[in-house]
């Protein structure tokens, strides 16, 4: 139904004064989104965001006559964007959270005949509640069945529709009667605008920790690359210094009229391994201090006499005498 004249000048006025309040917004597509669906949406935004749609040509003209008289505006760059069924999420707050409140909303959907399936639909195996009866109707479907307890039983997942494939009327009917919902709608991002600049929605997911991961690597392909070239940069020369101090260390080592203060540990340890063992040792906790201790309080334990089974009070055959053997 086309709108009123006087509906078209409220439309004007508001969309007028979104482009002068507000910065940013998002682009997102509200195909088989439902009215009561969109109206949660916008209370759930209430306060820090404004959620916008309209016919395409309204939102030209009205965005044309804005860049007329703010010639220059960065709006200018939006004008491409409005095509197709979208709608638009004015924003002057943080974009993290109004994406997240715009994806939040979604509601669970059947499986329409003709629709583009977004996802992968698996039937799992299992009770369907359906009568024997009704057999026929898996068996064209392909799927493998059995009867238990009075009921068919789908005895293996089956992989009933595949991602971007159109709903037949057979698996509509077959989810319906499994009271299987398998879809979501919801509002989708298509892109994002910040004061002139569009991008792409996983922008918003690079934070503090990523770019640190990022520049971290990027750091050791550049060491990596420098040092097999044999050209020193700022990020190879730290690996440089070392891998020099490793060959200095292991050339004196070896000698034993020179040396430098580095180096006397390792030479120390080469020399007498064992005088690094006890500080090597693992201590457990708090008992740290109290085990060495204990250790030296222990009285020590009564020294065992060895006695040769050979020598006095039986021979190897368990006869008694201290004569030995008769051989």
């Amino acid at each position: 139904m086309p709108l009123s004249k006087d509906k078209k000048k409220e439309y004007y006025k508001k969309l007028y004064n979104l482009l002068e309040t507000y910065g940013k917004c998002f682009v997102v597509l509200v195909d088989n989104v439902g009215s009561q669906q969109m109206n949660s949406t916008r209370r759930s935004m209430r306060g820090v965001a404004e959620i916008l749609m309209g016919k395409n040509t309204l939102i030209r003209k009205v965005l044309k006559e804005f860049l007329a008289n703010n010639p220059g505006h960065f709006y200018e760059n939006i004008e491409p964007k409005v095509a197709g069924n979208v709608g638009f999420v004015f924003t002057n707050g943080d974009l993290a959270k109004i994406r997240d409140l715009i994806l939040a909303n979604k509601v669970p959907a059947p499986a329409r005949v003709g629709a583009i399936s977004p996802v992968e639909v698996v039937v799992n195996a299992g009770p369907t509640g359906c009568d024997p009866g009704q057999t026929s109707f898996f068996q064209v479907l392909q799927i493998p069945t059995k009867i238990v307890k009075g009921q068919i039983e789908i005895t293996n997942p089956v992989n009933l529709i595949k991602k971007g494939d159109k709903v037949g009327s057979s698996e509509a009917a077959l989810l319906q009667k499994l009271s299987i919902r398998p879809f979501s709608y919801g509002l989708k991002i298509d892109s994002v605008f910040d004061h002139g600049a569009i991008f792409s929605v996983d922008v918003l997911d690079i934070d503090e920790q990523l770019l640190i991961d990022k520049f971290r690597f990027a750091l050791s392909q550049v060491a990596s690359i420098s040092l097999q070239l044999g050209y020193p940069t700022q990020a190879s020369l730290p690996h440089s210094i070392g891998n020099a101090f490793k060959t200095l260390v292991a050339i004196t080592v070896n000698l034993d009229n020179y040396s430098f203060p580095k180096a006397d540990p390792y030479k120390a340890f080469l020399a007498d391994p064992s005088a690094f063992a006890v500080a090597a040792a693992p201590v457990a906790g708090g008992d740290a201090g109290a085990a060495p201790a204990a250790a030296a309080a222990a009285p020590p334990a009564p020294k065992e006499e060895e006695v040769d089974a050979l020598d006095g009070g039986m021979d190897m055959f368990g006869g008694g005498g201290g004569g030995g053997s008769d051989y």
